[in-house]
């Protein structure tokens, strides 16, 4: 039976869906004043870019976002609603700015990881600091280490994520016959672009085919295994594919990849909150993991509060 493990950490929330005692998709939200998808609100148009597109304000600290298309006669200073369609996404230490379409619905918040595996029907298990670790016990930390390095190993071959400005890139790689090979690989590119949440442009390179009846067998398994919607190219004569989905938030390696250092502080304050009674007041974390966690110290407050234990982290020494 599939279920929804939800862990609300210190500093992120984290989502996986398992069946079969695997995990077939992992998110990971971070907390921050980012607005969300579904999101409507009232905005101030700050700038035109041209005819139809523009730039506005969002209330308090949502910062700004793109909007098109813009509303007929309307001027700069002006107010609108507007209904946020892509959230932020950092790419290279770039932040492209949320994306956002004219609204005539009702003020509202998008919804949180929370609300949306709820929205599933799936049913949510919510994981406590004090129990067993079921995310870690079906692979979670397998699943980062592969949004991190990119490396992807399946039956006969091995994939290489790549994330890029432009797409995220699979690199398929393996011994012959590759026909077999690609087929294989299709499902696993399919099953990781679901795993990691990922939208947008991607491109798949598989081994050149020595026909065309493969490159249809290869790219009817992607259509096999990946769910609709999307679209795609066929495979060429190169052995590239090109698929696109809609993109509405930062994949998983993209959140990672947007702070690392950010993601480590995190991961080792849930480390630290689940250490099991006498909890101790001091870690040990790389330097750079104990700089970004001094500068919030809100996040180190929160641990003493579900803990009991008002710790620090310190630098570990050079070797």
């Amino acid at each position: 039976m599939a279920e929804w493990i939800y862990e609300a950490g210190i500093g992120e929330a984290r989502a996986a869906l398992v069946s079969r005692g695997r995990i077939w998709k992992a998110r990971i939200e971070v907390d921050g004043p980012e607005p969300r998808d579904g999101m409507v609100a009232r905005a101030r148009l700050v700038e035109r870019n041209g005819p139809r597109t523009g730039k506005v304000a969002l209330p308090g600290k949502l910062g700004e976002a793109l909007v098109e298309p813009l509303p007929p006669g309307i001027t700069q200073g002006a107010s609108l609603t507007v209904r946020i369609v892509r959230e932020a996404i950092i790419e290279r230490g770039r932040r492209r700015l949320p994306k956002a379409v004219p609204s005539d619905g009702p003020l509202q918040p998008g919804p949180t990881l929370r609300d949306r595996i709820a929205a599933t029907g799936i049913p949510v298990v919510e994981l406590r600091a004090h129990q067993p670790d079921a995310l870690e016990a079906t692979g979670w930390s397998e699943v980062i280490d592969e949004a991190i390095a990119g490396d992807i190993a399946f039956p006969g071959g091995w994939l290489r994520m790549a994330v890029t400005p432009a797409m995220t890139l699979f690199d398929v790689d393996g011994p012959p016959p590759h026909g077999p090979l690609s087929i294989a690989a299709a499902h696993a590119a399919a099953q990781a672009i679901e795993r990691h949440g990922i939208g947008g442009s991607i491109g798949i390179d598989f081994p050149t085919l020595a026909n065309k009846a493969e490159r249809v067998a290869a790219a009817a398994a992607l259509d096999a295994a990946l769910p609709q919607p999307f679209e795609r190219t066929a495979i060429n004569g190169f052995g590239f594919l090109q698929v696109v989905r809609r993109r509405t938030r930062a994949s998983l390696p993209e959140v990672i990849l947007a702070d690392p250092v950010g993601h480590a502080a995190r991961a080792a304050l849930r480390i630290a909150e689940r250490v099991p009674p006498p909890v101790p007041d001091t870690h040990i974390v790389p330097e750079p993991v104990a700089r970004w966690l001094a500068r919030r110290p809100d996040l180190i407050d929160e641990l003493a509060r579900r803990t009991g234990v008002a710790a620090r982290f310190v630098a570990e020494e050079p070797r």
